[in-house]
């Protein structure tokens, strides 16, 4: 590491791969408030920040855990679940914002979960610049797919038992997917 005397440290969240500070000055010399979309296993949660040399400020913020008082039964980390979140947030900010895509160290690969967010932030009435391409198609974000799968799956036991194991836990039948977005999507957006 060291070689010489003039050795700089670099920041502690640069050295934990945490924050990559040029990305973060680009996004910050914009100066328009930021969609800070993270994605973990089990949770997506988004945020509108604004930049205050104090400290950022966080506006407003959704998680994919808030989509149970919805009635929303299926995964917390999926596509259908980012969509919604993204939804959810644009309703919370209550007016049309214009924001920038901050995606963090996620890399970015068309069709995925973080672009289905921010699809729903522009369907929910939020500006957010990037490109429809790079977004999942709409049969995707409604869980088409899974219901297929699941419909395909269910004369072996076994093998639907052993795929679908949260959803039967949760009394959700996968087959019903895109009507049960459909519902929860009415709701988000009628709040």
């Amino acid at each position: 590491m060291a070689t010489n005397r003039t050795y700089t440290v670099p920041y502690r969240r640069k050295r934990e791969g945490r924050t990559d500070y040029k990305t973060r000055m680009k996004l910050l010399l914009g100066s328009k408030p930021r969609i800070v979309l993270r994605k973990s296993s089990k949770h997506v949660s988004l945020q509108i920040v604004e930049f205050n040399p104090k400290g950022d400020t966080v506006i407003v913020s959704a998680n994919s855990g808030e989509l149970v008082k919805f009635g929303w039964k299926g995964s917390m980390a999926n596509t259908s679940a980012a969509y919604l979140t993204g939804m959810l947030l644009a309703k919370k900010a209550k007016k049309k914002i214009a924001c920038v895509l901050d995606i963090g160290q996620t890399s970015s690969i068309k069709g995925a979960t973080i672009y289905a967010a921010a699809k729903g932030c522009v369907d929910g009435g939020l500006q957010v610049p990037f490109a429809n391409e790079v977004a999942p198609v709409m049969a995707r974000i409604r869980g088409e797919h899974v219901a297929l799968y699941a419909k395909k799956l269910k004369s072996d036991k076994d093998k639907y038992q052993k795929q679908f194991s949260g959803y039967v836990k949760a009394g959700f039948d996968p087959e019903t997917m895109p009507a049960h977005f459909d519902q929860v999507k009415t709701k988000i957006g009628a709040q």
